[in-house]
């Protein structure tokens, strides 16, 4: 029993970190000097951007681009890059740079946050994991900059404001947007479409994805099971998305039908992109067809990349199930995944991160149900968009009541930490049963 105390500990530090950035961050929002216009913005407002940012989600009740001043703007941006790196990542980062050393609890608490379990090597992949997540955003500003400059003929700061802030988002997938009519003008811009989605797909890979391929980019046959499992799926997905979107939206003129066919195509990629737990948008999401607005839930569910900025149940948990799918349906006594054979641990962690996935959404959509009279898909939606910290919307979080609002806070909160802590428990929980009880097998089917 102590020692299960002390595995999950780890878990907790986390997320009273992250707790504790949400409530400075709705503090900071809340000051005067955080709003466009007279007062200060109220708590409920406040909080659920605070929230919504941390959480690396994106859903908003107020309209970024006016609602808050730049200052704000500028908490919002921290607050996103805080919950895509990680809190204890971050602070263990930055207690490097001070005292360029880690305490055991420290080293314990950026493991169970990176999912890595091993502490030994915890300094290289902080580093690592900061230094290319700043490079990635670097990139994508530099090229969104000159493209808002040159294209667009912004003034040089403000198109380097507007390209760092998009970066950031993007590659922290969480969704934000300082444009007033957010990223809809560029439905036919292939630089700002592909080098935003360019950023969500890497941040979505997750940190020991692009942690292997930093070092074996070229060499797949040293890859782990965990980099072929994101990268097939991912890709698999992705294109898989990207044709479903085109299909039913093609004709429709509440979304692609005013398009010519390669913008079509170019705005199915993008939200194919999105759907990876992103939830930037260039064309109203209200205005699709419930047939769509269901597959890209179903593709909001699965997410990206564990150890990430994505959400969701992770490509890896969807791929280790179709793999025990395929083994039952081959009669396999094994689940083999890319030449390896997968431990039956990691089957029962899969089984269980689904089915309380599955739980928590359906509860909460027939709780969202109660409290607004708004149809099954779009509360569907939401509800899965905040869980998986998407930030999708139909358009109708601004319009719920707080209660209603206050749900897809916890929605957030849960998709974000708590899948960090019951999977990392899950992980690092670990006893010896010194006896067995008979088998029986019930009828299934």
């Amino acid at each position: 029993m102590r020692a299960l105390r002390h595995a999950i500990q780890p878990t907790r530090i986390v997320a009273i970190g992250f707790l504790g950035a949400i409530v400075l961050g709705a503090l900071l929002l809340a000051l005067p000097i955080s709003k466009a216009g007279p007062g200060g913005a109220s708590w409920n407002e406040a909080l659920f951007t605070a929230v919504s940012s941390v959480c690396i989600t994106g859903l908003t009740v107020t309209d970024t681009a006016t609602y808050w001043t730049g200052f704000g703007q500028a908490v919002i941006l921290v607050l996103v890059q805080l919950g895509g790196l990680g809190i204890m990542t971050f602070a263990t980062f930055v207690g490097l740079i001070v005292v360029r050393r880690m305490s055991l609890s420290a080293r314990l608490s950026s493991a169970t946050e990176n999912r890595t379990l091993g502490i030994a090597d915890a300094k290289s992949i902080i580093r690592g994991v900061v230094g290319m997540s700043f490079l990635i955003e670097a990139i994508a500003a530099i090229v969104l900059a000159l493209q808002f400059a040159l294209g667009y003929g912004k003034p040089v700061p403000e198109a380097l404001w507007d390209g760092v802030f998009h970066a950031v988002s993007a590659f922290n997938n969480a969704g934000f947007t300082i444009f007033g009519d957010g990223l809809d003008p560029f439905v036919g811009d292939p630089v700002v479409n592909l080098t935003i989605s360019a950023a969500v797909i890497l941040g979505g890979f997750g940190f020991p994805v692009l942690m292997q391929l930093r070092k074996h980019l070229l060499r797949p046959r040293l890859w782990s099971m965990n980099t072929r499992l994101v990268l097939a799926m991912s890709a698999v997905l992705l294109v898989v998305g990207w044709l479903f979107i085109a299909v039913f939206e093609w004709r429709n003129d509440g979304t692609f039908g005013q398009l010519d066919p390669a913008t079509r195509l170019l705005a199915s990629f993008f939200h194919s992109v999105q759907t990876r737990t992103s939830g930037f948008s260039t064309v109203d999401i209200g205005e699709m067809h419930d047939e769509t607005l269901f597959g890209m839930t179903v593709l909001m569910f699965i997410g990206g990349g564990p150890a990430g900025t994505s959400g969701g149940i992770k490509v890896t948990t969807f791929g280790v199930l179709l793999f025990i799918l395929l083994a039952e349906l081959r009669g396999d006594t094994a689940v083999n995944v890319f030449g390896k054979r997968l431990s039956r641990a990691v089957h029962r962690e899969a089984i269980t991160v689904v089915l309380l996935a599955v739980a928590f959404v359906a509860a909460s959509t027939v709780a969202l149900m109660v409290l607004t009279d708004a149809p099954l898909t779009p509360v569907l939606f939401e509800a899965v968009s905040a869980f998986a910290t998407t930030g999708l919307t139909t358009g109708l979080t601004p319009t719920l009541d707080w209660p209603a609002q206050m749900l897809l806070c916890v929605l957030m909160l849960v998709g974000r930490i708590g899948t960090i802590t019951f999977a990392s428990s899950l992980a690092l929980r670990s006893r010896t049963i010194m006896y067995q009880y008979p088998k029986e097998r019930p009828i299934i089917g």
